[in-house]
C-alpha cells in the first residue's frame, strides 16, 4: 500500500493520523506558516515604528491593511475555491507569493529604498494569499482526512494556532533582538517557502467535483443562502458572530482593565497570555478523543455553556494580587481549551453539514460574517467604555457571550430527549451516549 493512502486493518478503522504521512505534511506546513506569520506580527510594526518613525496614522492603516483583504475577497474566495477540481495548487501558489512578497521588506531595507507603503503594499498581499489559501485549505481536508478522522485532524490544526500563539511571540523577540527587526520578517519568507514545499510533496490525489458556477455574484449568494438557511449552519454562524463580537469588544479594553484596575504587572499579562496558548493545546489533545467517544455535537453543546467563564471571572474579580493570579491562570487555561474545543467542533461539523459543492463558500462566508464583525466589537467595547466603565463593559461582555449558548441549544445539534419505554417492558441499561444526552439535558433544564 502507497504510504499517503491509510491502509485499513482488520476492523476497518482507519490508520491513526500521526500515522499518515500526508497528513503529517499539512499540519506540519501550516504550524511553520503560521508560527512565521507570528514572528511578523512583531517584526513589521517594530520596523514601521522603529527604523521608518511611522506616526500613528501610518500604524492604524498598516494594521487595517492585514484585515482588509478578509473584507474585500472573503465571500468571492469560497466561490473561488469551489470551482476547483485541485486545491492544492492554489495552496501552494499563495505560499509562495506571499515568500516573495515577505523577503521585499530586507532587501528594501538593504537596499535603502523601505518605507511605510511598501509595508503596506506587502501586508494587502500577503493578507490576500491568506484569505485565498484558508479558502482553498478547507475543502483539502477533506481529500487528505477520512471523515471519521476530520475532528480529530481540525483539533490538530487548533493545536497549531495554540502552538504559534505560544512561540511565535518569543520567537519573534529573539530574532528581532539578534537579527534587527527587518531581517527577522526574512524568517516568515522562510516559513512560507517551507510550507510550500510541504504541501508540494502531498502525494494524496483530489478528486474533488468542481461547483457549476452561475457568475461570481450567485455563487457568493448561493454559498450566504445555505449558511443562513440551513439550520446546523446558521446556529454555527451566528453563535460565532455573537462570540467574536463580544470577545473583540474585551480585548478592546482588556489591557486597560488588567493593568489600571486590577494591578496586573506587565510581565505577568504576557504570561497569562501563553497560558491560554497552552490551554489550548490541552484543548486539542481532549477534543480529539472525546469525540470519538461522545460526538462534535456534544462537545459544542458543552464548551459553548463555558465559554464566558474567564471574562466573567475578570470582571468580578477582587482581592490580593496572588489571589488575581492564580485565578487569571486557572480561567484562563481552561477558556484556552474551550476556545479550541468549540473551534475544532465548529470546524468538523461546517465540513460534516456543507455539500462538498459548497463547502469553500460556506467556510468563507462564516469567516466573513466572524472576522468582519471584530472591528464593529472593537469599536463598540472602546466606546462604550468611556461612557460606563471599564468593569461594566466587560461584564456586559461576559453576558453576551452568553448568548450564544441560545443559537446552540435551540438547533437540531441539541440531542433528542429518549422516548419513554411502553408499559410492561422491563429498561434498557442506557448507553454512554445517552448518558451524556440526559447530563446535557438536566443543564440546560437548571439554566432555565
Amino acid at each position: 500500500l502507497d504510504s499517503h493512502r491509510p491502509p485499513q486493518d482488520f476492523d476497518n478503522s482507519p490508520t491513526p493520523l500521526r500515522k499518515q504521512r500526508d497528513y503529517r505534511l499539512l499540519w506540519t506546513a501550516r504550524t511553520v506558516s503560521i508560527t512565521g506569520s507570528e514572528v511578523s506580527k512583531l517584526a513589521i510594526p517594530l520596523t514601521a515604528v522603529t527604523l521608518l518613525t511611522a506616526s500613528p496614522s501610518q500604524m492604524g492603516l498598516l494594521t487595517a491593511a492585514a484585515f482588509v483583504p478578509a473584507l474585500l475577497l472573503g465571500l468571492q474566495s469560497g466561490a473561488i475555491a469551489d470551482r476547483l477540481t485541485r486545491h492544492r495548487p492554489l495552496m501552494i501558489a499563495c505560499e509562495l507569493v506571499s515568500c516573495v512578497a515577505a523577503i521585499t521588506i530586507p532587501l528594501a531595507w538593504l537596499l535603502g529604498v523601505l518605507n511605510i507603503a511598501w509595508l503596506i503594499v506587502v501586508a494587502l498581499v500577503i493578507g490576500a494569499a491568506g484569505v485565498l489559501f484558508k479558502a482553498a485549505n478547507f475543502p483539502h481536508v477533506a481529500a487528505v482526512v477520512a471523515p471519521e478522522q476530520r475532528t480529530e485532524a481540525m483539533a490538530g490544526f487548533q493545536a497549531s494556532y495554540s502552538v504559534a500563539s505560544v512561540s511565535g511571540p518569543g520567537l519573534a523577540g529573539l530574532l528581532v533582538q539578534l537579527l534587527t527587526a527587518p531581517i527577522a520578517v526574512a524568517v516568515e519568507a522562510l516559513s512560507f517557502l517551507a510550507s510550500a514545499l510541504m504541501l508540494r510533496t502531498i502525494r494524496t490525489p483530489e478528486k474533488t467535483t468542481p461547483a457549476t458556477s452561475r457568475g461570481m455574484w450567485r455563487d457568493v449568494m448561493e454559498g450566504l443562502k445555505a449558511s443562513v438557511t440551513h439550520p446546523v449552519l446558521r446556529a454555527l454562524l451566528g453563535a460565532g458572530v455573537t462570540i467574536n463580537f463580544f470577545a473583540m469588544a474585551y480585548t478592546a479594553v482588556y489591557m486597560l482593565y488588567m493593568l489600571n484596575t486590577l494591578g496586573i504587572p506587565n510581565g505577568m499579562i504576557g504570561v497569562l497570555i501563553a497560558l491560554s496558548g497552552v490551554g489550548g493545546l490541552l484543548g486539542a489533545w481532549a477534543t480529539s478523543r472525546l469525540s470519538k467517544r461522545y460526538g462534535e455535537n456534544r462537545i459544542l453543546l458543552c464548551s459553548v455553556i463555558f465559554f464566558p467563564i474567564e471574562i466573567l471571572a475578570v470582571g468580578l474579580l477582587t482581592g490580593p494580587l496572588w489571589w488575581k493570579l492564580t485565578l487569571l491562570a486557572l480561567t484562563g487555561t481552561i477558556t484556552g481549551g474551550i476556545v479550541v474545543a468549540f473551534a475544532t467542533c465548529m470546524g468538523a461539523i461546517t465540513l460534516r453539514e456543507a455539500s462538498p459543492e459548497l463547502r469553500g463558500r460556506v467556510n468563507a462566508t462564516m469567516t466573513f460574517a466572524v472576522q468582519g464583525v471584530l472591528a464593529l466589537g472593537g469599536l463598540a467595547g472602546g466606546f462604550l467604555a468611556e461612557l460606563i466603565g471599564l468593569r461594566a463593559v466587560i461584564l456586559i461582555c461576559a453576558a453576551g457571550i452568553a448568548l450564544s449558548s441560545i443559537w446552540i441549544w435551540t438547533s437540531p445539534l441539541r440531542p433528542n430527549r429518549p422516548k419513554p419505554s411502553p408499559l410492561g417492558t422491563s429498561p434498557v441499561q442506557p448507553s454512554p451516549h445517552q448518558c451524556i444526552d440526559r447530563l446535557i439535558a438536566c443543564k440546560r433544564h437548571w439554566g432555565h
